[in-house]
């Protein structure tokens, strides 16, 4: 079978109040206020994240597939499936979500 089958795809299912997140491609390299470009392999101290919630476990209370999080990269642990790069991350070390359904002016659970 070649990783392209159906066949060949497992499912799969997150446990307790763990999420996949797929980081966005632009979080690598960035811009300046003045236009320069700053390469991803710049040291810039600590440096929170933007991904895309892509599963979620059971126990998870805050955040919902299709949601932008905002998360420490160093908190988190890489994984690859079907031939993609995703983090792995507990929901409390998501630090905020953005999403539609989010109402103005409330603060989510770990804020």
């Amino acid at each position: 079978m070649s990783p392209t089958d159906p066949e060949s795809r497992l499912p799969i299912r997150m446990l307790h109040d763990r999420v996949l997140v797929a980081v966005d491609p632009e979080s690598g390299e960035r811009r300046s206020g003045g236009g320069i470009l700053i390469p991803a392999t710049a040291a810039v101290g600590k440096r929170l994240g933007w991904a895309e919630v892509v599963a979620i476990g059971q126990h998870v209370r805050q955040v919902q597939t299709g949601d932008r999080v905002l998360f420490d990269p160093e908190e988190s642990a890489e994984v690859e499936l079907h031939g993609s790069q995703y983090q792995l991350l507990r929901e409390r070390d998501i630090h905020a979500v953005a999403a539609p359904r989010v109402d103005d002016g409330q603060t989510g659970l770990y804020l």
